[in-house]
């Protein structure tokens, strides 16, 4: 068993500081589901628009690919690793941009994953395109699919159908990107918003679940998994990020403070998807 970074009280949520190629193999669980958000090898020099200023697009040498074939030899070796653990029901989720998620999509496929959709998460709140010389980026696209065609996998309707007053949930999703308060401990570069992950792990997986995320960086799928009463391991090689999750944990280990943050990712995930319609 590899030593873990941090555990807490109620052994629902585990971080693991290293390579995940290093320390998944030796961890004896399997998973119900798995959310992985991994390097978009999009660190080229480049520069963005980022809270009223130009920035870069650098995250740090994980975001960075020397070329095509080591981009996709690497997607291939996590998803293959991760289809190791995964329950025969289970399911994983995928995000991504024009970056890096045509890879993605195409090692599922290889592996012999039965890709289930492909869910549009179109922000409210994207950058502007300050080089005006094509259309503004305002959407990742997030993958979601089953270990291979016969699997059966978990999916509950009825939450979708709360979400959109009654209506099918389809695979556009409407909601803003990292709100300040999810920034209190901290951010990562490339930070999920809650209402996103929250929506997800609602959707796929039952109460107490385990739940992975392999490059977990500030861990938002775990702190959405325990807010709804799933479990989570995550897995980082950077301990700045993890340092920035476990104050996220602990700090939802305060009643007030886990209702406080259910209320806020609510308002949002029960009404952005009925403006839709």
């Amino acid at each position: 068993m590899s030593e873990i970074f941090f555990k807490s009280h109620e052994d629902d949520f585990k971080l693991f500081l290293g390579d995940v190629f290093d320390i998944l193999p030796r961890l004896e669980y399997r998973f119900d589901m798995v959310f992985a958000d991994p390097p978009y090898f999009l660190s080229n020099n480049g520069l963005t628009f980022s809270n009223g200023r130009i920035t870069s697009v650098n995250k740090g040498e994980w975001d960075k690919g020397e070329n095509i074939e080591q981009i996709h030899n690497f997607n291939l070796e996590w998803i293959r690793l991760i289809k190791s653990v995964l329950k025969p029901e289970g399911t994983i989720w995928v995000s991504g941009t024009k970056h890096n998620i045509f890879s993605i999509g195409m090692a599922l496929l290889e592996l012999g994953f039965r890709i289930l959709n492909t869910v549009v998460w179109q922000k409210t709140n994207p950058p502007p395109n300050f080089s005006k010389r094509y259309f503004q980026h305002s959407n990742e696209i997030i993958i979601w699919a089953k270990i291979d065609n016969k699997s059966k996998h978990y999916f509950n309707y009825e939450q979708g159908l709360k979400m959109t007053g009654g209506k099918q949930l389809n695979d556009v999703w409407l909601l803003p990107a990292v709100l300040k308060w999810e920034k209190d401990c901290g951010k990562h570069p490339t930070q999920k918003p809650l209402p996103l992950l929250s929506r997800i792990i609602l959707t796929s997986s039952p109460e107490n679940a385990l739940i992975l995320d392999p490059f977990t960086g500030s861990s938002t799928t775990g702190i959405a998994a325990n807010i709804y009463n799933r479990n989570f391991i995550g897995i980082d090689i950077n301990r700045k990020y993890l340092e920035i999750s476990k104050c996220r944990k602990e700090k939802l280990d305060v009643p007030k403070y886990k209702s406080f943050m259910k209320k806020k990712i609510e308002k949002i995930i029960y009404k952005s998807q009925k403006d839709l319609f």
